[in-house]
């Protein structure tokens, strides 16, 4: 699960945590969350890091189309909704489809074929959220997108097998860094979904000594640097990959 601290006295940022829902536009859609702190909690609340990271993949010129994602901690499935309606190539054009059945017009297929081209998306969490996340997932993408996105089971460190080694193109976690204990089994998870060629994106606030102490970790093992950085809202986004070059925390 995403796991953040949280403080029952945080003013607005409290207030937002117990709203039933949640509402964003990313993608050219509108999407809304459904959250339900009181039955869930961290991993059924919008953080910030999940925000963030969602702007950066549509503003930045990441290019999800044709490629294979996997989310981390997915909590309420914000960040894996927008890649998936992000890797789209293009629109579903559905006159065209009538028109192509009842014509026979191989044109009018085209945007059809284009459309399969789009980012196949694997949203994951522990097995106790995955109801919840499935919700959100099923209500906020069009029903020719949903094949596109599958929620799974991940226990950081548990049953990789599950997972060919190194599948996917890019990892995204936002606000998966908080739990000492839980570092050896998020990087193990790491190594083992990467290739040469996966890039991971990993947004969060720095809290606290230990989250710098993961982010030496992930610098012994992968090429790390500073992406960007939000500071209204204070979130940083990390790049990492596998090659010669460390960056120094």
């Amino acid at each position: 699960m995403a796991l953040v601290p949280y403080e029952e006295g945080a003013g607005w940022g409290a207030r937002q945590l117990h709203n039933p829902s949640a509402t964003y536009r990313f993608a050219s859609h509108t999407i809304r969350i459904r959250q339900d702190w009181r039955r869930l909690g961290v991993a059924a609340v919008v953080w910030d890091a999940a925000v963030v990271l969602c702007a950066y993949l549509e503003i930045g010129g990441i290019k999800l189309q044709d490629r294979s994602v996997i989310e981390l901690g997915a909590g309420t499935g914000l960040l894996g909704i927008v890649a998936t309606l992000l890797g789209e190539l293009l629109m579903f054009n559905r006159d065209c489809i009538q028109n192509a059945i009842f014509m026979d017009t191989d044109f009018c297929l085209r945007p059809v074929l284009l459309y399969c081209l789009g980012a196949h998306v694997t949203i994951t969490d522990r097995a106790s959220a995955l109801e919840f996340l499935e919700s959100n997932v099923q209500a906020n993408l069009p029903s020719e997108l949903r094949p596109r996105a599958v929620v799974k089971e991940l226990t950081w460190g548990k049953n990789l097998s599950n997972f060919s080694p190194g599948e996917f193109d890019f990892i995204l976690g936002a606000d998966i860094v908080y739990l000492e204990e839980t570092f050896a089994d998020l990087l193990q998870t790491l190594e083992h979904l990467c290739s040469e060629r996966t890039v991971i994106l990993l947004s969060c606030r720095i809290r606290y000594e230990r989250d710098h102490k993961f982010l030496k970790m992930l610098s012994g093992l992968f090429s790390v640097y500073e992406v960007h950085y939000d500071a209204s809202k204070d979130v940083h986004i990390y790049k990492a990959q596998r090659g010669s070059w460390k960056d120094d925390f």
